[in-house]
């Protein structure tokens, strides 16, 4: 995904927050924070990342986001996903590179 590209979010209720699936998602992406934390969400990249991994093979559910998201390297950091056994990918950056 472009960096700096506009988001689309939508807010779900006081604590969720939805990306809808668009373009090459496979799925759509949930954050979880409260409004006074969106707005610190949003000044960095972190919501591409989520994107970015919603559109990874074999991914189950939402890619979703915690409430302590930043940008990462690949995945952002606070990012949750599930991926299929079969069909799905596995990925360091998703738990951190720096993990031993």
């Amino acid at each position: 995904m472009k960096e700096g590209r506009k988001i689309k979010v939508e807010k779900v209720d006081e604590w969720r927050w939805r990306i809808p699936r668009e373009g090459k998602m496979r799925t759509e992406g949930l954050v979880y924070a409260d409004e006074k934390m969106m707005k610190v969400i949003l000044k960095d990249q972190s919501l591409n990342q989520v994107v970015n991994v919603a559109t990874l093979p074999g991914i189950v559910g939402p890619s979703m986001a915690m409430p302590d998201i930043h940008l990462g390297y690949g995945f952002p950091i606070g990012g949750v996903a599930a991926f299929e056994e079969g069909t799905g990918i596995i990925s360091p950056g998703g738990v951190g590179y720096d993990i031993n």
